[in-house]
């Protein structure tokens, strides 16, 4: 048996594969067999903006997976798209998750709407029940963390067709894929109280100037109301 076989690839500019077809010998080391090492398969995630992954939806063939949890998927996600979470609720009732649980609806989930979650175990097991190694998938979440931690567990698993969108969902404008929901896809991960503090700003704005204006233009009757607060 003799040295490394090798060949030339061409492969996309969003794209770069490591690829090697055979075996090579290992160093010598005086007495110990001679073994040989097999090279595997391991290609790159490709990181796309919004107008590219469009693209390859609909010129490549790439088939959107969404991996954000049920909660976000459902306020609004790609018309037609596969939703596999990377996280899931976490309903567990063991001592320690229900305290973590309570502490985090009382601030995250109060303030953000954001659900108590955990790994989802099944993820990598779901994944290759709908699709095979071969197939296209371009992953998406709402910011491009999940999406970015989801890609290297399919690619560990052998998937070697993965694009995900920088900056996930958020970075989408309205109007670049057809979406189902509630709301517009960039718009998907705010929830809780963060989406009505702009409205309570805008109302105590509108009431701070008014009660300016009627200071300054109705200035007797503003004190008159002053003398009837009661002294603290």
């Amino acid at each position: 048996m003799a040295g490394i076989a090798s060949s030339c690839l061409t492969l996309s500019s969003t794209r770069t594969s490591w690829l090697d077809f055979g075996t090579h010998p290992a160093r010598n080391i005086p007495g110990k067999t001679n073994s040989w090492r097999k090279l595997g398969i391991r290609a790159e995630v490709s990181y796309v903006n919004s107008e590219e992954a469009k693209k390859l939806v609909e010129t490549e063939g790439y088939v959107v997976v969404d991996v954000r949890d049920r909660t976000q998927y459902e306020r609004a996600h790609i018309k037609s798209c596969h939703h596999v979470p990377l996280f899931i609720e976490n309903k567990d009732n063991d001592l320690g998750t229900i305290i973590k649980r309570t502490v985090h609806n009382n601030f995250s989930g109060l303030f953000f709407g954001l659900p108590f979650t955990k790994p989802n175990p099944e993820f990598v097991e779901a994944v290759k029940s709908q699709f095979s190694p071969e197939s296209k998938l371009l992953l998406v979440c709402q910011e491009g963390l999940r999406s970015t931690a989801a890609a290297n567990k399919l690619e560990q698993a052998g998937f070697q067709n993965i694009a995900c969108i920088t900056s996930g969902l958020q970075s989408v404008k309205p109007g670049t894929f057809d979406s189902e929901g509630s709301t517009e896809l960039q718009n998907a991960g705010k929830a809780g109280l963060i989406t009505i503090q702009g409205k309570i700003s805008a109302v105590l704005g509108t009431v701070l100037i008014c009660a300016y204006l009627f200071i300054t233009f109705f200035p007797d009757q503003a004190e008159k109301l002053f003398q009837l607060a009661p002294a603290s």
